[in-house]
């Protein structure tokens, strides 16, 4: 690719905003350009706004310290200068929408790793792997828009991606009920124990709003195409507890799943190793290959071990057994801020690039 497209980082001074900057800082098709943030971050380079809240292990991209802070408000400026942007800023919802249809209506597409859209009928939300059909609602959306190119695409929530790939890979056996425990890490919060010490030696039953995201993004990610909208699968009936627990980073999930035809344990295995997605079939920069691997020790996936998988971008799984309420039960695993938010957009703009969505403006 000769010419890398301009990106935009909306929302870059929080934790999935730096996240986003540390993936793309070499990477092939994408380059940073214009980085916006709340009025009191702009007008400072990256490095003065953001201080000493930098949250990430690595050190700040030498590329983006100088780069001056823009008001996310400015949305003509911003888009005067990018092809497209991600947007990962913390607002009140119904600002983040307006907010994400004004860069779509100034011609610029808008890959989100915020809620505010996820329900919207003609915005598509992606799991590449499992529900690339879903970008043919675009064209229904900039119909609505009154746009040529602009549209937005938005990412799941950062939980379910650590389950729905596993039972995905398995749906031609018809799941039907699904019971998920998820362990949250504290980045999910955009904190570290520095910011939140009260997590040390502690767990909370309680993550707010994230119960009913788990157990009806999976639906609309299974949904499909009706009138110009995504119409949410009925199947399988999902019910889900998400409990805070003391780790950094990754997303554990334990798993109680029923069939219409119960598959055998060794067909499961075998379908968890061989899945591909169009990421893998495209070959694209952040695909993780293999998507899903699958762990023969008892112990295994662990969450400090096993989150940084194909570089945070592949799903483990482990412990599959049957079950007597159930027909089996696991365990699965996924990076929350690589796979599950920032990572997981990245590769969501590899794929709307590979399929024409994306372009120089």
């Amino acid at each position: 690719m000769s010419q890398k497209l301009k990106v935009g980082i909306v929302g870059g001074t929080g934790m999935v905003g730096q996240r986003f900057i540390a993936l793309l800082e070499n990477h092939p098709w994408f380059e940073i350009v214009s980085i916006a943030a709340s009025e009191r971050s702009a007008g400072k380079t990256y490095a003065e706004s953001v201080g000493n809240r930098w949250k990430l292990g690595t050190p700040m991209p030498e590329c983006v310290k100088n780069i001056m802070v823009k008001n996310a408000s400015n949305v003509e400026e911003v888009a005067s200068e990018v092809d497209f942007v991600f947007c990962a800023v913390d607002m009140k919802k119904e600002e983040i929408k307006a907010l994400e249809e004004a860069y779509a209506k100034a011609e610029t597409p808008v890959v989100s790793n915020n809620s505010a859209h996820r329900w919207t009928p003609d915005v598509p939300m992606l799991i590449p792997e499992v529900n690339d059909d879903h970008l043919k609602i675009i064209e229904a959306q900039m119909k609505r828009l009154g746009t040529k190119n602009g549209f937005i695409a938005v990412k799941p929530n950062c939980s379910i991606q650590s389950y729905v790939p596993a039972i995905h890979a398995l749906k031609e056996f018809g799941p039907k009920k699904v019971t998920a425990c998820t362990y949250q890490a504290i980045s999910g919060a955009g904190k570290t124990f520095t910011d939140w010490p009260e997590m040390i030696d502690n767990v909370i039953p309680y993550i707010g709003g994230e119960e009913e995201k788990s157990e009806n993004e999976p639906l609309k990610i299974w949904g499909s195409i009706q009138n110009n909208e995504i119409v949410k699968a009925l199947e399988p009936v999902i019910t889900t507890q998400c409990i805070r627990v003391p780790v950094s980073d990754g997303h554990l999930a334990t798993v109680f799943i029923s069939f219409d035809k119960k598959p055998s344990k060794e067909k499961i295995i075998e379908l968890w190793e061989s899945y591909k997605g169009k990421p893998q079939t495209m070959n694209l920069p952040s695909a993780p290959k293999p998507f899903l691997k699958y762990f023969t020790e008892d112990n295994r996936p662990q969450t400090k071990l096993d989150r940084d998988f194909e570089n945070g971008m592949g799903i483990t799984v482990g412990r599959l057994r049957e079950d007597h309420v159930y027909d089996y039960k696991f365990v699965c695993l996924s990076h929350n801020t690589v796979r599950g938010a920032a990572g997981g957009a990245v590769l969501i703009a590899e794929l709307l690039k590979m399929e024409g969505y994306l372009k120089a403006k």
